[in-house]
Order: C-alpha cells, then structure tokens, then sequence
C-alpha cells in the first residue's frame, strides 16, 4: 500500500536481471577491441578519446523515496534530527511501550488523507473541522507527544525540520523500539496547511470494510492487496477503543443486538470481548492483540484463530488468497518484516509536499 514519483541517480554496472545495465560489460569489451583496432592502425589518439566517453555507463535505477526526499535532507541544517526524534520516542516508550501503536498510527492515519503533510496534527478552527474530528480518527493518540518532539528540535534548529517528517521517523523508531523491523528513512517533506474531517473519513479505511472494501481502499493509494494485508500487521502493536469493535460483536449483519456477532469469530474471545467492551459502550479501550507491546506474528496467528479484534482483520482470511498471505506471515521467517518495512516506505512517499510547498509549522497543531 505504482504512485511513487521516483527520481533517478547513477549507478554502477549491474548483472541485475532486467536491469538497463545488464549489456554495460558487453559495451565495455566491444569498445575495448575497437581501441585495440584502433590503435593498431595509428589512429588510437582521438579514437581512444572518444571511445572513452561511449564506454560511460550511465545506467539508471528508480529511487525507493518520492522526488525532493533524501537520506541525508537534514545533515546540514539539522543534523541532530533523528538522534532527537529518536530520544522522544524512547522516552515516551519507557513510559508506555505500547504507545509505539499510536506512533504507527499517526503516519498511517496523516499519509492517507492528502498525503505526508502532517495535516493529521492540526487542530480545528471555528469554521473547520481537522482530520482530528473525524469518526475514524476517533481516540488518536500520540499528538501532544509529537508536539513535545518539535518544541525540542525548534530550540536547537528552529523552522527546519517539519511536522511531516517527524511522524515518519518516530513511527519507524518506534516500531523497531518493539521489536519490529527498522527501515531506511528519506526525508524533506513539508507541513500542509489544509485538514478537514471529511476528508479522513472518506479515505481512512472504516473497520468495517470487508475484504473487497479494503482492496479498492488501498488500491487508490496504489498498494496491492498483499501489501495491505501487510500493513494491516500494524495491528499487532498497541490498543483501540470499543466503538470499532461494537460493530463485530453487535451488529455485524446489521440487527443490532446482543446476538449478532460475527459467527466466524472463536466463541470464546467474543465472550471476553463483550465483557470489556459492553454494548453500547464507545469509550473502554483493549489491546489489539495478545502481544500489543510487541511487534510480531502473533496478529496473523489470532486473526487465523477467530481472533481479529475488527471486521477488517476477520475479512483478511475471507478471501483464499488472502488467507494464503495471512497464513504466511503468521509462520517464522522474515517474509512479515521485510514487506511491512518496505510498505512503510512506499507510504511515506504519498503526495509529499517538497522544496517551497507548504510550510514548516513552528508548532505541529497549528499552521504558521
């Protein structure tokens, strides 16, 4: 979960299959024996010369990261940014380790609606509602703490590194700080000044999708089926609140009672579900998965058990396709951790917004 404007750098040659590069040595040795000929004849001094210039390889391959983003944006305005950001998230994750859920969640929940812009943070106003307020957003967590990151990168590089960013590399540290895979970061995104409710709802996926619902959903943002399964992992880390449960344990055909849980669901876990989750109660909070402080396999095993806390993670194993996937990552290797690493990748280029777009806020909840 292709949209990804890459931008294009030099390489050297490569046997890579499929690769531009891949006749560069053959070039080279044909060159080479027309140097030999060349030479031979006399007329080696300006053949040479330009055949010097023919035997450039100037092979090219497409950037993991979306144009105007680097790995080293900040090494010269601000090269403390990760260490600092990475230091917060430590702090904040000795206090709660599953806090790294939220983290998770804010990058997820920003890069969906309109792109990495850090809109995700921004407080409403008398004539607007911010994502903040939307239905889907409901009982995020983790904006204050963003908010704390910033304050301490302004005091030692003020108006450098942007709210956008931050929440890219927090979720990436806090995902690793929990045992789960690490991940090259680009950064130089800029802060959006537009974020609006409506917008989060209409293109967060609500946890009521079944499983053609959150195909299309994560096919508009250019991912795949398989790489939405793989993000749907993340719910092997922190916690959610009732209200996107009630619909699995209540009303999951629509009639609203007691009764009317998912009958795929083990019998069991619905019956520990409803006692912490009473119908009708919104606001009581529940791990996501039986190791919520840890990131591991252990969400796919659940939800192949009957164990998915949402209709979404049931609906991933409704599908024989997707139960293969499913099944896979649930089984020890590094398969899980090397697609999750790469999707939050490919989402961290959704429509960034680089060199004089946007802003860097001073502050991550209000525009300047």
């Amino acid at each position: 979960m292709d949209f990804v404007e890459g931008h294009h750098h030099r390489l050297n040659c490569s046997s890579q299959s499929g690769s531009p590069c891949i006749d560069c040595h053959q070039q080279l040795n044909f060159q080479q024996a027309k140097m030999a000929s060349a030479s031979a004849t006399g007329h080696n001094v300006l053949l040479v010369s330009i055949v010097l210039l023919a035997t450039v390889c100037a092979c090219t391959a497409e950037s993991p990261y979306a144009a105007g983003l680097s790995e080293d944006y900040y090494q010269k305005t601000c090269p403390q940014a990760a260490s600092i950001v990475d230091a917060y998230v430590t702090k904040f994750l000795s206090k709660d380790r599953n806090f790294a859920g939220a983290f998770n969640r804010l990058q997820f929940h920003d890069c969906w609606v309109g792109g990495c812009d850090g809109s995700v943070l921004l407080n409403s106003t008398t004539t607007n509602q911010a994502e903040r307020e939307a239905h889907v957003n409901f009982g995020l967590r983790g904006v204050a703490e963003v908010d704390e990151i910033k304050a301490a990168l302004e005091r030692v590089c003020p108006g450098v590194v942007s709210c956008a960013d931050i929440l890219i590399l927090a979720a990436r540290d806090a995902t690793a700080k929990v045992g789960g895979p690490t991940w090259s970061v680009a950064l130089g995104r800029r802060d959006g000044v537009n974020s609006t409710a409506l917008m989060a709802d209409t293109n967060l996926p609500f946890p009521v999708l079944n499983f053609s619902g959150l195909v299309a959903n994560f096919a508009a943002k250019g991912f795949g089926a398989r790489e939405m399964i793989t993000l749907s992992g993340a719910h092997t880390i922190g916690r959610t609140h009732c209200n996107g449960i009630l619909p699995h344990l209540y009303n999951f055909t629509g009639k609203d009672d007691a009764t009317d849980t998912n009958p795929a669901m083990d019998k069991n876990f619905a019956v520990f579900l409803k006692k912490h989750c009473p119908q009708g109660n919104t606001t009581n909070t529940i791990f996501i998965d039986s190791t919520a402080n840890t990131f591991d396999r252990a969400y796919y095993k659940n939800v192949l058990q009957g164990k998915g806390i949402f209709i979404t993670d049931a609906a991933l194993i409704t599908n024989p396709v997707g139960k293969k996937i499913v099944t896979r990552f649930s089984k020890p290797g590094k398969s899980f951790f090397t697609e999750f690493a790469a999707a939050m990748v490919k989402m961290g280029n959704l429509g960034v917004l680089t060199n004089t777009e946007g802003e860097i806020r001073r502050t991550c909840q209000f525009v300047n």
